[in-house]
């Protein structure tokens, strides 16, 4: 409010316009944890970061997410869309059957919402797995 007042600048959002780039956010972050953690990017119309935030902090071999928590910072910044993203902290970024199908899970919510999610996105061992980029996700929501 006082950078509008005084006419300066804002900076602008952050684009995540691939998943490298989410991959590159979380990683440093991702390989200090010993269990598995949960991240939502909720974004603006053009691809612009609104906001960064972790859902939950789980196990060794798993984290515990449910789509109240996933979407609820979603809607309060009223974001047009979503990316998720979790770590495993065995270093190997191949998905398990319970991704997928959280995954599954949470599309049918954010289509419920109009909230759509872009893509879950799996931190390894300086690694990641897309699941737009393996066609796993289809929303067709252009991107920016």
């Amino acid at each position: 409010l006082g950078r509008r007042c005084l006419g300066e600048p804002t900076r602008p959002r952050q684009r995540l316009l691939d998943p490298g780039d989410v991959a590159r956010g979380l990683l440093a972050e991702a390989s200090r944890l010993e269990q598995e953690a949960f991240w939502g990017l909720a974004l603006d119309a053009q691809g612009g970061l609104l906001h960064r935030y972790r859902v939950s902090l789980g196990t060794l071999t798993s984290s515990l997410v449910h789509p109240r928590e996933v979407f609820q910072p979603a809607l309060v910044h009223s974001a047009a869309s979503l990316i998720v993203a979790h770590n495993h902290p065995s270093g190997d970024p191949e998905p398990s059957q319970d991704d997928r199908s959280t995954t599954r899970r949470l599309e049918r919510v954010g289509r419920l919402l109009g909230v759509p999610v872009l893509d879950h996105v799996v931190l390894g061992a300086g690694s990641y797995v897309s699941f737009r980029e393996r066609g796993w996700i289809q929303t067709g929501v252009s991107r920016p």
